[in-house]
């Protein structure tokens, strides 16, 4: 998915550690205010990475209007995951692929990728997020690529349990990471109470798709990002009186600043700008550092001006 904001948040960002911390969602419209309406929780300026997780948004359930034309990507992961519906993915890799419900497509950006995003037309309901990862520095212009999985659920007491990245509760996922990383689903009904073993290297991110939940005694509901730092062991997840569906997010600190404007991630004022520049010269050739544009596409997106100011990370 892009971030199709007219005039994207400056927001560079660094690993922090710090006490739990409660974060709440804000309402991003993509691609303008009549397309699809996402709660974006990561980044914010109070947090910018949970291990190397760097970007959340949470979309749906509603009438599918996802369309996102051919758009650039640098020095990142894109993970995608629905609830429900379908949507079309194709890039610059070659790659045409249909992200649905329980099944995962992990597109690893690199040194540059360009992919389209669009509702399939079977779809009456879309719900589901869009997380980014952030390659560490000796990763992240490796040769882009795209790979897709289709983990098998597990029932750990009243929960289950899909790992699509690391391991947890049981179950471990075949996909390979640059850093350390932990994504599942989990979906427990109301009332129950799960202890979930969890490594105390790892920063975790509790997301709530719905229900009421405490996460060590930390209170979270519907959209709702619950940050827990380093040092458990466990975490202990208690249920309301609404079934709940969690997304787990975990992973070690990244402890590299990085620079994270519209689609790109980078480490300074200066990369961006070249990257910027690159994809704007590509919009009218169609083909160069982003690779080869399918011939499906109709339109690309044009990257946002620059702020006036230099990017740089945050102290």
């Amino acid at each position: 998915m892009s971030n199709a904001e007219a005039s994207p948040e400056v927001v560079p960002c660094e690993s922090t550690r710090s006490a739990p911390q409660l974060l709440l969602p804000r309402l991003v419209p993509l691609g303008g205010p009549r397309a699809q309406p996402v709660r974006r929780t990561l980044p914010q300026r109070s947090r910018s990475l949970i291990g190397a997780w760097c970007f959340i948004d949470h979309y749906g359930p509603e009438t599918p209007s996802m369309a996102v034309p051919g758009h650039p990507h640098t020095g990142l992961q894109t993970v995608s995951w629905l609830f429900a519906g379908t949507i079309e993915h194709r890039d610059t890799v070659g790659t045409t692929s249909l992200v649905r419900a329980g099944e995962m497509n992990l597109m690893t950006a690199g040194r540059g990728i360009a992919h389209s995003e669009y509702a399939t037309a079977d779809s009456d309901v879309l719900h589901g997020v869009q997380l980014w990862v952030a390659l560490p520095d000796r990763d992240r212009f490796t040769d882009p690529r795209f790979e897709h999985y289709v983990p098998t659920p597990t029932t750990v007491g009243d929960a289950r349990v899909t790992v699509f990245l690391g391991s947890v509760l049981g179950s471990s996922s075949p996909v390979a990471t640059s850093t350390p990383l932990l994504g599942a689903q989990l979906d427990l009904p109301a009332g129950a109470r799960l202890v979930v073993d969890v490594d105390p290297a790892f920063e975790h991110g509790v997301l709530v798709d719905s229900g009421d939940v405490e996460v060590d005694g930390a209170p979270a509901t519907d959209a709702q990002l619950l940050y827990l730092p380093t040092g458990a062991t466990t975490l202990t997840i208690t249920v309301g009186d609404r079934p709940a569906r969690l997304l787990l997010l975990g992973g070690e600190p990244l402890d590299e600043r990085i620079v994270m404007w519209w689609n790109f991630i980078g480490r300074t004022h200066d990369e961006i700008d070249r990257f910027r520049t690159e994809w704007q010269a590509q919009t009218t050739a169609g083909e160069g550092p982003y690779g080869t544009f399918p011939t499906a596409w109709t339109s690309v997106l044009p990257a946002p001006e620059l702020p006036n100011a230099r990017l740089k990370p945050r102290d």
